[in-house]
């Protein structure tokens, strides 16, 4: 069998002509017929080269992986009990899943709660406005994706410096309007940003708290790249010190340009030259600044450049490092590389549980962890938290929450113009009936609530479902508070899975318990 997709696929607008009947090995239609217009990738490419890289259409989209790798969390079930109860009183009044304390607090010395162990990854396109609000409105962390200044017409440098960014700023005050103690707004920043000071900007000129380096585009190992239409737009990223390839300086590559000859220019992010002394320096130096938490935004590398990472991290005392696993998305990475590269996110916690245990036994000062990678619903989110125990404690949801919002925020349009969905007729027939996490917020918003846009209002809800369900799943395990989540609370399922895990399956539970006979 083949675990990765044929070449038709909804993110490059791609399709077979005969998708049943594949070529499994090279992913082509088994038979390639010579009056095909070319529907697939290779026709695509045979038009577009190298633009067919690309996922379709991205600044509407976001994407996910289509592989389907031999491992992942459906190849774990979760463990139940019915005895007892951890971290709440023996009483059946008492020990019920409202009561379960999901609470957790983000960073190592200034630390900040977050009412649900949630960490919404990086994101700065489409819904971004209520994906900000909806983490503040949920009380738990959210972060400003890569490059923000080169989408921001307003950008002001002076001697290569950012000195203003309205578009970081009001990213900012899209978290803060409904910032009420709880959670946290991150800016990361990747090697361009870097040498923009982007970082520094903000922590000192916008009053920025918490801060990420992020090694690679999309946390992954390769250069991050967006065609650029006009030779204007292609200078003037060139001036700002972006590597643009061609060289949109060079005359002769202008005059090709004027008459329509030679490549479309590329923006091409820089990959990253960090080594242990220059991260170290760079973290002190940004606490320095003012910034209370500094973290790492890190792919599913080789696994000795996850323990290089972590030990790095640990001699800098950075707050927190979240590694994003294979299978999850991204918003404007090469398809072949989401379904081809790096370590699956069961895989990378694996190996991460393994390196950390061997830290922590050499006496290493652990930073905080947390994985994403195709975490959406409150299953996956509770094998993440069980399978990382102890040592992570913090789950990333990125395409999930994305997809809260722009559909929510479509959803309200549709009520607006009284075009609601008949399944949804049920809820009532506006705005405020149909959303019912309205209702919750205005204990805490009061008047303001309904001028809360429905977006935000969304996440908020889909967060709200998966916090809710999380803390059911802790109550069927017994297990009232997050620190109490073990590793034997999920079993594999297959051999895999086990072998993986190192846990031990229904069976060797089985043998285990007929001892205690």
């Amino acid at each position: 069998m083949t675990y990765s997709p044929s070449l038709g696929s909804t993110m490059t607008n791609t399709r077979m002509r005969t998708p049943q009947h594949l070529s499994p090995f090279s992913g082509m239609c088994a038979v390639c017929a010579s009056n095909c217009t070319g529907l697939c990738e290779i026709g695509l490419s045979a038009l577009r080269g190298s633009e067919a890289i690309y996922p379709y259409m991205t600044n509407i989209n976001q994407f996910g992986s289509e592989k389907n790798y031999p491992l992942d969390f459906s190849h774990f079930n979760i463990n139940g009990r019915v005895f007892g109860a951890q971290g709440c009183e023996e009483d059946a009044f008492l020990a019920t899943f409202p009561k379960a304390d999901i609470s957790y607090s983000f960073g190592l010395e200034n630390q900040v709660p977050l009412k649900a162990p949630f960490i919404l990854p990086a994101m700065a396109k489409l819904n971004w406005q209520d994906y900000y609000r909806g983490a503040a409105l949920a009380g738990v962390v959210v972060v400003i994706g890569e490059d923000v200044i080169a989408k921001d017409p307003q950008l002001v440098l002076e001697e290569g410096r950012v000195v203003s960014s309205p578009l970081i700023e009001k990213m900012l005050g899209e978290f803060r309007r409904y910032d009420r103690g709880y959670g946290d707004i991150i800016l990361q920043g990747n090697y361009d940003d870097e040498c923009y000071g982007v970082l520094d900007y903000a922590i000192t000129k916008l009053g920025v708290r918490s801060v990420e380096l992020k090694f690679g585009q999309g946390s992954k190992g390769i250069q991050g790249m967006g065609r650029v239409e006009s030779l204007a737009d292609a200078q003037r990223h060139h001036k700002m010190g972006y590597v643009v390839y061609p060289d949109p300086s060079d005359p002769q590559v202008i005059q090709n340009y004027e008459k329509g000859m030679g490549q479309i220019f590329e923006k091409i992010g820089k990959l990253p030259m960090w080594n242990e002394k220059i991260l170290v320096d760079r973290v002190a130096e940004l606490k320095a600044l003012g910034a209370q938490r500094v973290c790492f935004k890190v792919g599913p590398y080789d696994p000795q450049d996850l323990l290089d990472i972590l030990k790095i991290a640990s001699k800098a005392g950075v707050d927190l490092v979240t590694f994003d696993g294979a299978g999850g998305g991204s918003g404007n990475s090469p398809t072949k590389m989401m379904n081809e590269w790096g370590m699956p996110t069961v895989y990378m916690e694996g190996a991460l549980v393994e390196i950390l245990q061997a830290m922590k036994e050499k006496g290493y000062a652990l930073p905080q962890v947390a994985v994403a990678g195709g975490f959406v619903m409150e299953d996956q989110v509770y094998k993440g938290l069980a399978l990382g125990a102890p040592y992570i404690q913090l789950i990333g949801i990125g395409r999930g929450a994305m997809s809260a919002a722009m559909s929510s925020k479509v959803m309200a349009e549709h009520i607006e113009e009284n075009k609601i969905p008949k399944n949804y007729e049920k809820y009532g027939s506006t705005v405020e009936d149909i959303f019912c996490g309205y209702r919750e917020l205005r204990l805490s918003y009061g008047e303001e609530t309904s001028s809360i846009s429905a977006g935000a209002v969304g996440v908020y809800s889909y967060l709200n479902r998966v916090a809710t369900g999380l803390k059911q799943l802790m109550a069927l395990n017994r297990k009232f508070a997050l620190h109490y989540i073990t590793r034997e609370d999920i079993v594999p399922l297959t051999a895999l899975a086990a072998e993986v895990s190192g846990l031990a399956s229904f069976n060797d539970k089985t043998k285990k318990a007929l001892e205690s006979l």
